[in-house]
């Protein structure tokens, strides 16, 4: 009767995964996307990636071991997730020193500044791209062609920037970007045959890749199709109210970042809400950001800026969008 019982503070439930094998699923789920940007891209899709993983690594070492004197964790997998997300971020013909200096700024500002994995309130690949984005807006926004590219005379422009050149000089679509609904088209959109950032031009292995999370329980259902959804649905009303001004719906779904963004971006588990109504609120608001962004805003794409945007809310959704305690009393009539 003596002996004491020490409770620990919850959660109490217990699984089988841990962060290494977490990261490395998404890390194995990555590789066919690495894949299909080196072959539209060639061997500078490659080194961009292997340029900005190493550069993760290794400011994650230098600032564990020499700054924070902690706990090496830099085999754990997040560092390798942070140099490729960044890098399918990029252009092909990005210069290294700049994808360096991004690694730095993702790992050292975004990451380890808060006290490493766990605590950054932003998803550090995307931070990382929006400094290099604001930094270095000419060598981000240049797109050299891809190998197969079927979009002639439009070489060095993806389709969001062409749309948005229709959309700021008022020209019909149709005569900027003619058979644009046109399934070949589509297609083209659909496989990655298209100018664009390295790893978010293939929508089909994006899904691929997040089927196979959904199948290891990486991630869940709730933010992608809240945000596929949303986008569908906002850009669908504004298509039907004048189509030759606002593009498609499909269109704003398989271009641009919005596969990568929804699938991989905006499901990291530090940075999104706990709860399942949560996510949905969480994916809505980046898929009404995304459209709001990509039609009036300054930027073609929106993606980047509306997880970063609803990074901000998460704490505020996890404190007013709680699941009901075990146990609490509920009131009837």
């Amino acid at each position: 009767m003596n002996r004491k019982l020490i409770v620990s503070p919850s959660p109490h439930a217990k699984g089988n995964d841990s962060i290494p094998s977490i990261m490395y699923g998404v890390i194995f789920s990555l590789i066919p996307v690495l894949a299909v940007a080196v072959y539209f891209f060639g061997i500078k899709a490659l080194i961009v990636t292997l340029t900005a993983v190493v550069s993760c690594m290794v400011f994650e070492f230098l600032i564990q071991k020499f700054i924070l004197k902690g706990k090496l964790t830099v085999f754990d997998g997040s560092a390798i997730i942070t140099g490729m997300l960044l890098a399918f971020n990029l252009p092909s013909s990005i210069p290294i020193w700049m994808i360096i200096i991004g690694s730095l700024v993702a790992i050292g500002v975004a990451k380890m500044s808060f006290g490493g994995l766990g605590n950054n309130p932003f998803n550090p690949a995307l931070v990382g791209r929006v400094f290099m984005l604001i930094s270095f807006p000419v060598e981000m926004t240049s797109w050299p062609a891809n190998r197969f590219t079927l979009i002639d005379g439009y070489s060095g422009a993806t389709p969001l920037g062409l749309a948005k050149e229709a959309f700021k000089s008022g020209e019909p679509l149709s005569e900027i970007m003619p058979n644009l609904a046109d399934m070949g088209h589509i297609f083209n959109y659909f496989v990655g045959n298209m100018e664009g950032c390295i790893g978010e031009i293939s929508a089909l292995f994006i899904l691929l890749g997040g089927l196979y999370m959904l199948y290891r329980r990486i991630i869940t259902w709730h933010i992608p199709v809240s945000i596929f959804a949303t986008v569908f649905i906002f850009s669908g009303i504004l298509h039907l109210v004048n189509p030759e001004q606002y593009i498609s719906p499909m269109f704003h779904l398989l271009t641009g970042g919005l596969f990568l963004g929804a699938i991989y971006m905006a499901t990291d588990m530090v940075t999104s809400p706990m709860s399942s109504k949560g996510m949905i609120i969480f994916g809505i608001g980046i898929g009404a950001l995304t459209i709001i962004i990509r039609t009036w805003g300054a930027y073609p794409e929106g993606v980047s800026f509306a997880i970063l945007i609803m990074n901000a809310f998460v704490p505020l959704i996890n404190r007013y969008i709680k699941p009901k305690r075990f146990g609490k009393e509920v009131k009837h009539g």
